[in-house]
């Protein structure tokens, strides 16, 4: 084992991944999480690592069995490399990310069936087109779900439920996202304003201050007319959130809280925004029923007054004799 190895473990248990704020433990995925996880982290990784990573996540039985060195040899990496996509997947080490990938192993040998491609074909027949669109989408829930920072979600929703005004900024698919749950919060009697306008968004992000709170949806965590008003209303004191698919973007270092989401592998005929927009509302959903439950003395009402002020517009006309 190399030098640079050794000093890797010996880091010793109390090494963690991302997400650990002040260097405190966080504990390591299950491994039903662990494929969401290299799906959510892998395009942040070197290449080198990418291998790690695609390696123990396509075969976790044969990986199981392999010691650092022999994964490094699989993958044609360095001990080292291997030890770090460990922690950076959240394992304290090697040993801890073969516990996770033989219990993994022993799930899917317990009669899971086998995954349906979702690569899309020109001339698939739309059943087929049917049937890859709904695995893919519960495959992408699955994974946002198995990879969601509950304690970082319960925090967003306490500074939800107990904010003056909430601004959500989104552009493109993520957009209608933000529009999305901005028409939640405002059927249970919240002030939410969704920006898509990037001169409206920083304009109205000056106004906010503690109390408020801001929240940016962008998949890449890269896109600049979101991440601009998250920073003005992170300056001012704001609660920020950052609803994300790349933990490590940009967008993360102007939010108080990060919530990740996954998405399915992007192909010719199903990009980034359509995969990503699942993921995120998914996020949206889990924000609002939370919301709802901490105010539901007064969400239950408005709900409800909110139903009679529509229902007249959803009856049936009558028609005359």
């Amino acid at each position: 084992m190399t030098n640079e190895v050794k000093e890797i473990f010996a880091g010793g248990r109390g090494a963690v991944g991302p997400g650990g704020p002040g260097g405190s433990p966080v504990a390591p995925p299950a491994p039903a999480a662990l494929a969401a996880k290299v799906r959510t982290l892998a395009p942040s990784m070197t290449r080198s690592m990418q291998r790690v990573a695609e390696a123990v996540a396509d075969d976790p039985a044969g990986c199981a069995a392999l010691t650092v060195t022999g994964l490094a040899e699989l993958t044609g990496t360095s001990e080292a490399t291997v030890v770090r996509t460990a922690r950076l997947l959240g394992y304290p080490g090697y040993r801890d990310l073969r516990l996770a990938l033989a219990g993994l192993a022993a799930q899917q040998q317990s009669g899971r069936a086998p995954a349906i491609t979702t690569d899309i074909a020109v001339d698939d027949p739309i059943a087929d087109v049917v049937a890859k669109l709904a695995y893919d989408e519960q495959q992408t829930l699955a994974d946002t779900a198995a990879g969601l920072d509950t304690l970082q979600l319960a925090a967003a929703v306490t500074a939800l439920a107990g904010a003056r005004r909430t601004d959500v900024y989104g552009v493109g698919a993520s957009g209608l996202v933000a529009q999305d749950l901005t028409q939640k919060l405002l059927r249970i009697g919240l002030l939410a304003h969704a920006h898509s306008d990037p001169h409206l968004a920083v304009t109205n992000a000056v106004q906010l201050r503690a109390g408020d709170v801001a929240i940016a949806i962008t998949h890449s965590g890269s896109t600049g007319d979101v991440i601009e008003p998250l920073r003005v209303a992170f300056e001012h004191g704001a609660t920020t959130v950052a609803v994300t698919g790349r933990p490590d973007s940009p967008v993360t270092q102007y939010a108080d809280h990060v919530l990740t989401t996954s998405t399915a592998r992007e192909s010719e005929l199903r990009p980034a925004a359509m995969s990503s927009r699942t993921s995120q509302l998914l996020v949206v959903d889990c924000l609002f029923v939370g919301v709802a439950q901490r105010t539901y003395e007064s969400a239950a009402p408005a709900l409800a007054a909110s139903y009679e002020a529509l229902a007249h517009r959803h009856r049936a006309v009558r028609k005359g004799p």
